[in-house]
């Protein structure tokens, strides 16, 4: 709390000297969005407030400005040994070192990875402040979603919305806010100001981007996503109604937007939790390819190390396009054969396993040499292991337990593998980030899929086609469609069961698996809550 409060400081001096008289941060801007249980913690309530009357009293001598800041309020209520709820997602309006006004808010999301009905109980007031001469009606983020908190504000007297959010990150969604809040500012006829939170917590990412729309829904100003920022408005009454103007930022692709948002998220959790650097087993394959490039344009290649374990099925174009990637982005690179262990494995094993045809045991004994030996350089170095894996994978079970798996952050976890090849063609085009290099080689985005832990192997021996098997993951993963529904929309009936199938016994693994950055509006972590042990297919 203290940090971000001296963020908000910084951000009103600097936001003062430029004219603005209103600085809006974003919702539970005191804290961060994500701060699970830590709400139920009366001693972090009390922190909070105490980063609340820092900030008034520290902005004290700015006359005239009006700073909304984002917090948790209130806490249990105990009547007879049972607590009742009564805390708060509210929003406090500081000025000349006093609180004004505080509001709480009144629609509280739950659903996909919000689960705000478990910390706070809906307010039931309105809040409407007046800035030079203009009536501000403060909402956060889910009230504008819905129609009465709008219309109660401009009922108590509002000329235009603020609007504080912090509404996590998937394709797609940037678009849709702009829409919905044009909605809103259209019925009730006042222009809307957005301001949204930015950054990566654990598996969720804010990607800023705030916006205004006018009261005919037009959108007026907007700001860069994925980077903190002032954004200044300029509400002006001079012609008329109220209009609101301010930059804009054009619209981007959705490539651009998920690789920024996967770099914010890898630079993020890296950084804030104090890793000194990443680590990561490159294979020569297209996974571990994307997750290089992303981890290099987060971190810079003094903090990325790679490490290529060959076994006794690794093809040698497998370590030439390793090598030539290591080269390109000028990382650390090393080569620890795991030709000795795993023959050390199957000679202690060999009475055990006596008569018995190799399988996917020694597969995934050399899946998890792999992990060991990358585990063993984390403890020993401090780097945080990167893993590799993407969601066709995590779905299907197509991984190892304490292989594959094995790692700290799982950076592509929500990317279906035909968006991992769409974004290394994406990245290889592009340089957002001014490298000058085309990050992968060309052979490991054209290649078959391969894990190399047999003779001759592809993935395709193991699964569907994965233009097929991402389709059904779709429908039937991320929007929740039937398996006969999916059938009926002209998928191979036996096709369809297997991979349903394959969903539900891998749920063990998956909730083994590292957390992982969320992309899409269904991901396999708090999107995501399927019992391990169940029957039920359909």
């Amino acid at each position: 709390m203290p940090g971000n409060a001296q963020k908000i400081i910084a951000a009103a001096r600097t936001a003062y000297a430029q004219g603005a008289r209103l600085l809006l941060t974003p919702e539970l801007s005191i804290c961060g969005y994500a701060a699970e249980d830590l709400f139920l913690r009366p001693a972090f309530i009390a922190a909070c407030d105490d980063a609340v009357k820092t900030v008034a009293r520290e902005l004290a001598g700015l006359k005239g400005l009006h700073v909304v800041v984002g917090h948790p309020v209130g806490g249990d209520i105990r009547s007879k040994s049972v607590a009742v709820q009564r805390r708060f997602n509210a929003a406090s309006v500081l000025s000349d070192g006093k609180l004004l006004e505080t509001y709480s808010k009144r629609e509280l999301p739950n659903y996909q990875v919000f689960d705000e009905r478990r910390y706070f109980t809906p307010g039931q007031g309105v809040c409407v402040f007046q800035v030079e001469g203009v009536n501000v009606g403060l909402l956060i983020c889910e009230d504008a979603w819905f129609e009465e908190p709008a219309l109660l504000a401009k009922e108590a007297g509002a000329e235009m919305l603020a609007v504080i959010n912090a509404s996590p990150f998937h394709v797609g969604k940037g678009g849709e806010r702009v829409a919905r809040m044009a909605d809103r500012a259209r019925a009730v006829g006042l222009p809307l100001a957005y301001a949204h939170f930015v950054g990566g917590q654990d598996e969720v990412v804010f990607d800023g981007a705030s916006f205004a729309v006018d009261a005919d829904g037009t959108l007026v100003a907007r700001a860069p996503g994925f980077q903190e920022d002032l954004f200044t408005l300029v509400a002006d009454a001079s012609q008329g109604p109220l209009r609101l103007t301010g930059p804009m930022v054009h619209e981007r692709t959705p490539e651009a937007d998920l690789w920024d948002a996967l770099v914010l998220g890898v630079r993020d959790y890296i950084g804030k939790n104090g890793f000194p650097g990443v680590l990561l087993g490159l294979s020569g394959g297209i996974d571990s390819a994307l997750v290089m490039a992303i981890a290099v344009d987060a971190l810079g290649k003094g903090k990325v190390r790679a490490v290529m374990m060959p076994s006794p099925y690794t093809a040698d174009i497998s370590w030439i396009d390793a090598r030539d990637m290591a080269a390109r982005l000028g990382v650390r690179y090393d080569e620890i054969s795991i030709a000795p262990e795993f023959d050390a494995f199957k000679a202690s094993l060999a009475g055990e396993f006596k008569g018995l045809p190799e399988d996917t045991t020694e597969e995934n004994i050399q899946a998890r040499i792999r992990g060991v030996f990358l585990m063993a350089l984390s403890n020993k170095f401090g780097s945080i292991v990167l893993t590799t894996g993407n969601k066709s994978e995590m779905a299907t079970g197509y991984c190892t337990l304490y292989g594959d798996m094995a790692g700290g952050f799982a950076v592509i976890k929500d990317l279906l593998k035909t968006t991992v090849f769409k974004l290394a063609r994406w990245r290889n085009i592009h340089d957002p980030y001014g490298t000058g290099i085309s990050p992968i080689p060309e052979r490991i985005i054209t290649r078959p899929p391969s894990a190399e832990l047999r003779p001759d192997q592809t993935d395709q021996d193991s699964l569907p086609p994965y233009e097929v098997l991402d389709a059904i993951l779709e429908r039937y993963m991320e929007n929740d469609q039937g398996v006969e529904e999916i059938i009926a929309a002209g998928f191979d009936r036996a096709v369809v069961q297997r991979v349903a199938r394959l969903i539900r016994i891998n749920e063990y693994k998956r909730r083994q698996a590292p957390v992982g950055i969320r992309v899409t509006h269904r991901s396999f972590g708090k999107d995501w809550r399927y019992p391990i042990t169940g029957k039920f297919l359909a």
